[in-house]
């Protein structure tokens, strides 16, 4: 209701009867109502503050997003919740100054970690007691990791030519030296004298077989780096983990860590998934916990399925991973560990978004790594992760908790 209109109204109180005072509240509370259910069902989020940046109102979606009820917190300054603003200082800037001085990005944690984008609006309601401010907030947290997956994936290109390039000009070399193995071992044939016809030949052999291991691992690395279509049939995760285990089990018993399987294998049902891309994530994630976990540490593997998705849970209690290490977990040749490459992590999350799923890594410093890796349970060209957010964060916050429980 416009200022004026109000004025006019407390100017005529004294002279209006009773049925016409009911007749105007009544009037007033319905257009109250008509305006807080449409205030209510905005996407984004609202906020009233007075003149000092107290919360004098704010709807679903504010709450939602910086996690607070606003019954409970009317009256608390706006900073508890959104760090960095001046209030005094944006009080008393010019109109003009407003729109440059106020529209912002920030990163918040709680109730979960997204990214709002904010502005303020200053509001006069003719008085210095009822000036004050909305702000209008926006949660731009999927614009933000869709960019971030098209850099990423840019990177994963750029990576994926270098390394075609580099792996074709160590291949010829390679090629070279095998040839020329093969006649240095028909030259030694007419060596006569046996013992040192024997000892270069068996220098030869150990030579080419050294050239052979290293044209393998080039093969090897193309392969996990270059992007492929999985070829999706209908796979016991269960068991493929198994066999995983069983691949590595003498590397995992020699560094003492224990492994712990949780799942009931009665609950469990085929998933369509490309097996042998499903052991290179089980392999580089057991490769990662042997490089990064001490001695007697304890590795749990869960599987759970709901009506959408498989989820493989890996919870360790090792040491944790560092906000700082966090932020840049997926960049490749970016390893803390001695004997890390740095590409392990970032093939598994091309694999399994390959496979229209995704993948969740948990961690604080001292309290261990939980990484949740979601498959779906049928075959969708179109990746199932864009659907809407309510849903598939009830389903990661359910997962995430379920993971926490058992690792603690």
């Amino acid at each position: 209701m416009k200022t004026r209109y109000w004025d006019r109204l407390i100017e005529r109180l004294d002279k209006l009867d009773r049925g016409s005072l009911q007749r105007q509240f009544l009037l007033l509370a319905k257009e109250k109502g008509v305006w807080e259910a449409i205030f209510e069902a905005l996407q984004e989020g609202l906020i009233l503050l007075d003149r000092r940046g107290r919360l004098q109102y704010a709807n679903r979606a504010a709450e939602r997003m910086l996690g607070f009820n606003a019954d409970g917190v009317q009256g608390q300054p706006l900073n508890r919740y959104i760090e960095g603003l001046d209030w005094d200082l944006l009080m008393d800037l010019d109109e003009g100054e407003w729109e440059r001085m106020v529209r912002r990005e920030v990163e918040i944690n709680y109730p979960e970690h997204r990214y709002v984008e904010f502005y303020v609006m200053p509001l006069s309601a003719g008085t210095d007691d009822e000036e004050g401010a909305v702000v209008i907030l926006r949660d731009v947290t999927r614009a933000r990791e869709s960019t971030a997956r098209s850099i990423e994936s840019e990177r994963m290109q750029a990576i994926t030519i270098l390394a075609a390039g580099v792996a074709h000009e160590i291949g010829n070399p390679l090629n070279s030296l095998n040839i020329h193995l093969q006649l240095l071992k028909r030259e030694a044939r007419s060596i006569e004298e046996e013992e040192v016809r024997g000892n270069i030949e068996e220098l030869i052999e150990v030579a080419g077989g050294e050239v052979t291991r290293l044209d393998r691992i080039i093969h090897q690395f193309l392969r996990a780096i270059r992007p492929s279509e999985p070829e999706r049939r209908p796979v016991r995760i269960e068991r493929v983990l198994e066999e995983s285990f069983r691949f590595m089990q003498s590397e995992l018993d020699d560094r003492g860590l224990i492994l712990e399987f949780d799942w009931k294998e009665e609950q469990l049902a085929p998933v369509p998934a490309d097996e042998t891309q499903l052991k290179q994530v089980f392999f580089n994630l057991f490769k990662n916990a042997l490089q990064s976990l001490p001695a007697r540490s304890i590795i749990r593997v869960s599987i759970e399925m709901d009506e959408r998705f498989a989820r493989i849970c890996f919870q360790d209690n090792g040491p944790g991973i560092s906000a700082e290490t966090m932020s840049r977990i997926y960049e490749p040749f970016k390893s803390d560990k001695p004997s890390g490459s740095g590409l392990g992590l970032m093939i598994v999350q091309r694999i399994v978004r390959d496979h229209g799923g995704e993948m969740e890594i948990h961690s604080e410093p001292g309290r261990g790594v939980r990484f949740v890796l979601y498959f779906p349970r049928e075959e969708h060209r179109v990746r199932l992760l864009e659907a809407p957010a309510d849903a598939r964060e009830n389903d990661t916050a359910a997962t995430a908790e379920g993971c926490e429980e058992e690792g603690a």
